[in-house]
């Protein structure tokens, strides 16, 4: 079973959780802006039901899937798995759109939209990160990503070999209770280990794609547009070390650390969490201006 450090709390119930109540931050906007939200490893469209909520229809949200998903399909395998053969997907649907978007992403998604960002940097109004698992940057960021990394490869070494074998179960079993604390599997509900059961083949491809993406750290600091920042209080070692060099590296960032809330925060802190994000639309930081034009 795959070890993790940081400060550890008890198992969320990710799969069983009831969201809270969002109606309180709903705002009305007259703006028709998009936003594309990218899910995390294992997970569908289906992640961002209450976010879709939540905005009410002030903003028009698409939220693409990843290969892996029933929807896309399983990647064919013409060469190794990149991210920039996932972010392809949202790529064209921001070349498709006349205005900027914001893009909002979690964990792997998280990722997807910093490479995204890179790719389109005039594109892109802002950025929502909730602990992007940007794995490339824990060999560039000292011990705290000498911890982190060391993390990664164990998890990622177990499951990539009880997936080689067909062990499915025990490979999305010890990912979720790396992710969540002990017995998260357990606690999950069945249509959600069906969902990851069936992703699970994808994991290896998603491991070698966030680790290998060819990208430094001082890369982050050319965008400009704003950024919402946000990590759980209980994250693990990779993501906390992730996210404090993102905090210091991306010139318009803001962070925020979501109390009692661990990887899977935007569920079970769901409140808190979209608090920031519509605060963050709603501050009105994104005119474009003639430089970005």
């Amino acid at each position: 079973m795959p070890s993790r450090t940081g400060k550890r709390r008890r198992t969320l119930l990710v799969g069983n959780v009831l969201m809270n109540s969002t109606t309180d931050f709903r705002f009305r906007s007259q703006r028709s802006e998009k936003i594309i939200a990218l899910h995390c490893s294992g997970w569908n469209a289906k992640q961002w039901g209450s976010l879709r909520e939540v905005l009410a229809g002030n903003f028009e949200l698409l939220t693409p899937e990843h290969y892996g998903c029933e929807s896309r399909g399983n990647w064919r395998g013409e060469h190794a798995f990149t991210l920039a053969d996932e972010a392809a997907q949202s790529i064209e649907l921001i070349d498709q759109s006349d205005d900027r978007v914001h893009l909002v992403g979690h964990s792997y998604g998280g990722a997807l939209a910093l490479h995204i960002a890179l790719a389109r940097p005039h594109k892109v109004a802002s950025l929502v990160l909730y602990e992007p698992c940007a794995y490339h940057l824990l060999r560039q960021i000292g011990q705290a990503g000498e911890v982190g990394i060391a993390e990664i490869m164990e998890l990622s070494a177990f499951v990539c070999a009880r997936v080689a074998v067909g062990d499915f179960k025990d490979a999305m079993s010890s990912f979720l209770d790396y992710w969540n604390g002990p017995d998260a599997w357990a606690a999950l509900r069945p249509d959600l280990r069906e969902l990851m059961l069936c992703w699970a083949p994808k994991a290896p491809l998603e491991f070698h794609a966030l680790m290998e993406e060819p990208v430094l750290l001082s890369a982050y600091a050319e965008l400009n547009m704003p950024v919402l920042l946000m990590r759980g209080e209980y994250t693990p070692a990779p993501t906390d070390a992730i996210v404090t060099a993102l905090s210091v590296t991306l010139p318009n960032c803001r962070l925020v650390n979501v109390s009692g809330a661990g990887h899977m925060g935007h569920v079970t802190h769901a409140s808190d969490v979209h608090a920031a994000i519509l605060q963050h639309l709603g501050s009105g930081s994104f005119a474009q201006s003639e430089d970005d034009r």
